[in-house]
C-alpha cells in the first residue's frame, strides 16, 4: 500500500498523456503474462458451495454500474440512462460523495423514480482512502452520513483499492471494490470467482455483514483506453463464458469515458457503440435466460440464502521439498489432503529419472520438478549444501514469478534444509503465510550422515541456519514430540510449534495389498541407506538369521551413501545371494513391495540422531498387516510397546538376529502383534490428524495464528498405551 500512496501523492503533477503512456507500457507485459488468467481465468467458474442459482431459474445474472468520475461524466449520466431505458435495462451510478464535483439531488431523484440505483463511490476518489486505520474510520462516518442522504445500500473503491474487512465500518449492503481477474488493476489480486459471496462481520450477529459483487467484465476504462481495443469482443466473448458458467457479469463503465453521438474523437473515450454493442447482444442473444438486475437486488438474494456462499476462489498453497515428490509419503499426504478439498496445490521438488516430466499433475496435485536426484553425487557436505542452495536459488525465483501472476495464500516449506524456507521471505513480507516442516533436525542429521553421529564446527553453524528458518515461518509442524521440545528450545518457537508424526496414510498403506503367494521368506528395509540406519548390523544379523532359514531372502529398498559399502559387506559375508538390493520406487508402489514381505526391520542406531528419529516404515508397516522388529531406541520406545512390535536392543547385531527368528517362528504371537499393530494404526494414521493439518492450514491464512485446539504440542499425542 505504500507504493500506491507515493503514486496517488504525486499523480495531480502528471500530465495524463505520460500516466496512460506508462501504464500502456506496463500492461503490454501484463497482457502477455497473464494470458492464461485474463480476460478469463477458468479456475473462478467453480460456484459457492451449496449455490442455488438464481431467481426465476434464470441461467445468470446481469448487472449494470457505472462509476461517474468528474463533471464530464456527470453531464453524460442523464443520456446515458436513456439509451438504457430505450433498450429495457437499468444500472447503479455511483457517485462521489466529496470529489470533483456535487452529484445534484435532481438527477439522483430522477434515476430513482425510473427505476435506477445510486451507490457511493469512494470519499474523494484520491487514493488515500484506505491510507490509514484511523483515518478510514474517521472518513467511513463521511460516507456513511451520504449513504443514509442518498438511499444508497451500495458502495465501490476508487481505484480498486480496498480493505474488505475495513468496510465493515460502512452502513452497506453491498460492495463492489473487487474482481474476477484483472492484473492492470494496482491492487491486482482478484476474488477468483465470477459469483457474488458474503463477507461476514466478525463477532457479529449472523445477519452483521455484506456482499461483495465482483466485476466480471473489464472495466471500459482498461479496455477501451488503456488496451486500445477496436471493438467489444472481450466483453462480448466473456459475457457468453459467463453465462455457460451460470456466474454473474457485472460490468462497470464510466461515463466519463464514453463518446456520445456529435462529440469529437478524443483519447480519453471511446465511441459509445461499443457498450451499446454490449446491451444489444445480451438483450437478444441472452434476453430469455438473463437475470438483468440491479446490485441491492443481487445482495438480498445473497443475504437470503442459507447458508450464505462464502468466496469460492480456492486457496493457493505450494509445498518446497528437496526430495522426489512421489517418494516422500509425508509431502504427499499434506498435498492430497489439500488438493482433496478444493485448494490448488503446487510442489516443487526433484527429478527421480530423466524420463520424467519437468511438470505434471498427480491426484490433482501439480508438480513442479526443478532440479533433478539421478546423479547423486552427495558424498560431501559441501556437495550436499551446492544442491541445497541450487534448489533455494531456482525455487525462490519460481515462487517471485508465479505469485506475481496469482498470490499464493500458504507456503509449505519442508527440511531438509531448514533454510529451504527462505524462499518464501519475499512472499511473506506480502502477506503470504509460510509454514516450516521439520521431518528431521538437521544440527544431529548431518552429524549422522557425514560424522557418524559426532557433531562439530558445522553443528554450530546448522543451528545458527536453525534458528533463522525458524524465524523465517509463521507456523513450525517438527515430526515427533521429542524433538519438538528439543527444537522449540533451541529455536524459542514453543508457542508456535505443532506436531504431526509420520503417520500412515490408510488410502495408500492399507491391509489386503498382499500380491505375493510363493514360499519364500522375505524381510525387508524400505528406506535411506545411511549410517544411523543400522543396516550393516541388519546384513551381520541376517547371516545368522539365513543360517537357520536357507530359503530367508533380505530385501533393501532405498538409496544413500551407505549403499556401496552395504553391497562390499554383502558380498564379504558371503550372502550376496539372498541380500538384495533395490531403487527407491514411489510411495504407492512401496506400499505393494512392503505388503510382500514376511517380517519389516527398522535396525536404527541409538545415537543422537537415531535415537529420537521416528521412523515412518514401523506405522507403514503395522497398516499392512506386515510384523515388525524394531530397535529399542528412545523415540520408538516412546511410541509403541512390545504388544504391536518385537524390540531389540540398539547396536546388538547377534540379538536382531535372535528377535527376527522369533518374529517368523512364533506364529501365533506374530498374528496377535499384528491384530494389536494393525488397531493402532488406524486410530492414530493420516485420517486421525487430516482435520487438524487443514484446520492449521485455515487458521493461518485467515488470521496467522494456528488455533489451540487439535495442533498443539501434546494433541493427539499417540504415546503411552498404544493397544
Amino acid at each position: 500500500m505504500s507504493f500506491h500512496r507515493c503514486y496517488y501523492a504525486v499523480k495531480p503533477l502528471l500530465p495524463w498523456r505520460l500516466r496512460i503512456a506508462l501504464r500502456r507500457l506496463a500492461a503490454t507485459g501484463s497482457r502477455r503474462r497473464f494470458a492464461g488468467l485474463w480476460p478469463i481465468d477458468p479456475d473462478s467458474a467453480r460456484p459457492p458451495a451449496g449455490w442455488p442459482g438464481w431467481p426465476g431459474d434464470r441461467r445468470f445474472a446481469f448487472v449494470i454500474t457505472h462509476d461517474v468520475e468528474g463533471k464530464d461524466g456527470l453531464a453524460k449520466c442523464r443520456a446515458l440512462a436513456e439509451l438504457e431505458l430505450k433498450l429495457g435495462f437499468r444500472s447503479c451510478f455511483n457517485f462521489i460523495p466529496e470529489g470533483p464535483y456535487a452529484a445534484p439531488a435532481e438527477l439522483r431523484t430522477w434515476l430513482l423514480e425510473h427505476g435506477f440505483e445510486v451507490g457511493v463511490h469512494d470519499l474523494h476518489h484520491d487514493g488515500k482512502l484506505f491510507a490509514s486505520r484511523r483515518r478510514f474510520h474517521a472518513k467511513a462516518k463521511r460516507i456513511n452520513h451520504r449513504l443514509r442522504a442518498w438511499g444508497a445500500t451500495g458502495f465501490r473503491a476508487g481505484f480498486m483499492l480496498r480493505n474488505l474487512d475495513w468496510l465493515h465500518d460502512l452502513a452497506i449492503a453491498w460492495d463492489s471494490s473487487t474482481f474476477d481477474t484483472d492484473p492492470f488493476e494496482p491492487q491486482s489480486e482478484g476474488a477468483g470467482t465470477i459469483f457474488p459471496f458474503w463477507i461476514p462481520a466478525p463477532g457479529s450477529p449472523a445477519d452483521g455483514g455484506y456482499v461483495e459483487l465482483p466485476y466480471t467484465l473489464p472495466q471500459d476504462s482498461t479496455l477501451f483506453l488503456l488496451l486500445q481495443e477496436p471493438s467489444p469482443a472481450i466483453w462480448l466473448r466473456k459475457l457468453d463464458w459467463i453465462a455457460d458458467q451460470g456466474g454473474m457479469a457485472l460490468v462497470n463503465v464510466h461515463p466519463d469515458y464514453i463518446r456520445l453521438e456529435g462529440e469529437p474523437p478524443s483519447p480519453r473515450t471511446y465511441p459509445l457503440a461499443c457498450y451499446t454493442s454490449l446491451l444489444e447482444h445480451i438483450r437478444d442473444r441472452h434476453g430469455e435466460t438473463a437475470w438483468h438486475t440491479l446490485p441491492h437486488a443481487v445482495a438480498a438474494h445473497v443475504k437470503s440464502l442459507s447458508p450464505r456462499p462464502a468466496c469460492a476462489r480456492p486457496r493457493r498453497i505450494c509445498l518446497l521439498t528437496q526430495s522426489c515428490y512421489e517418494q516422500d509419503n509425508r509431502v504427499m499426504r499434506y498435498a492430497e489432503s489439500l488438493a482433496a478439498r478444493g485448494d490448488l496445490v503446487e510442489v516443487l521438488a526433484l527429478r527421480r529419472h530423466r524420463a520424467d516430466p519437468l511438470n505434471a499433475t498427480l491426484n490433482g496435485v501439480h508438480v513442479h520438478r526443478l532440479d533433478d536426484r539421478f546423479d547423486k553425487q552427495e558424498r560431501s557436505p559441501l556437495c550436499h549444501l551446492r544442491r541445497a542452495l541450487r534448489f533455494l536459488f531456482r525455487s525462490a525465483c519460481w515462487l517471485r514469478t508465479e505469485s506475481a501472476l496469482r498470490p499464493f495464500d500458504l507456503v509449505h516449506a519442508h527440511n531438509m534444509p531448514d533454510f529451504l524456507v527462505l524462499a518464501a521471505a519475499a512472499l511473506r513480507r506480502r502477506g503470504t503465510r509460510v509454514i516450516l516442516d521439520i521431518h528431521d533436525l538437521t544440527p544431529e542429521f548431518y552429524a549422522a550422515k557425514f560424522r557418524d553421529g559426532r557433531p562439530g564446527v558445522t553443528s554450530l553453524v546448522l543451528r545458527v541456519l536453525e534458528r533463522i528458518a525458524a524465524a523465517a515461518a509463521d507456523h513450525i509442524i517438527v515430526s515427533n514430540h521429542l524433538w519438538r521440545e528439543k527444537y522449540a528450545a533451541r529455536t524459542r518457537t514453543a508457542g508456535r510449534c505443532s506436531v504431526f508424526l509420520n503417520h500412515a496414510d490408510a488410502r495408500v498403506f492399507r491391509p489386503g495389498l498382499r500380491r505375493r503367494r510363493d514360499s519364500r521368506t522375505v524381510i525387508l528395509f524400505p528406506g535411506s541407506l545411511h549410517w544411523h540406519q543400522g543396516l550393516d548390523l541388519a546384513l551381520l544379523a541376517f547371516r545368522e538369521v539365513s543360517a537357520e532359514l536357507p530359503g530367508a531372502e533380505l530385501h533393501l529398498h532405498g538409496d544413500g551413501g551407505m549403499k556401496p559399502a552395504l553391497v562390499a559387506l554383502a558380498a564379504e559375508l558371503d550372502c550376496r545371494g539372498v541380500v538384495r538390493f533395490h531403487d527407491p520406487v514411489p510411495v504407492r508402489e512401496i506400499a505393494h513391495v512392503m505388503a510382500d514381505a514376511d517380517l519389516g526391520i527398522v535396525p536404527k542406531r541409538a545415537d543422537g540422531f537415531g535415537n529420537e528419529a521416528y521412523s515412518t516404515k514401523i506405522m507403514e508397516f503395522m497398516a499392512l498387516g506386515v510384523p515388525v522388529v524394531v530397535a529399542a531406541t528412545r523415540i520408538d520406545r516412546h511410541y509403541f510397546d512390545e504388544s504391536v512390535v518385537r524390540f531389540f536392543p540398539p547396536g546388538d547385531a547377534a540379538s536382531l538376529a535372535r528377535t527376527m527368528l522369533a518374529a517368523l517362528r512364533d506364529t501365533e504371537g506374530t498374528r496377535a502383534r499384528v491384530a494389536r499393530a494393525a488397531e493402532y494404526a488406524a486410530r492414530h494414521g493420516w485420517a486421525a490428524r487430516e482435520a487438524d493439518y487443514l484446520k492449521l492450514v485455515d487458521d493461518l491464512i485467515r488470521d496467522g495464528n494456528a488455533a489451540e485446539s487439535g495442533v498443539t504440542a501434546q494433541s493427539r499425542h499417540p504415546a503411552a498405551t498404544p493397544a
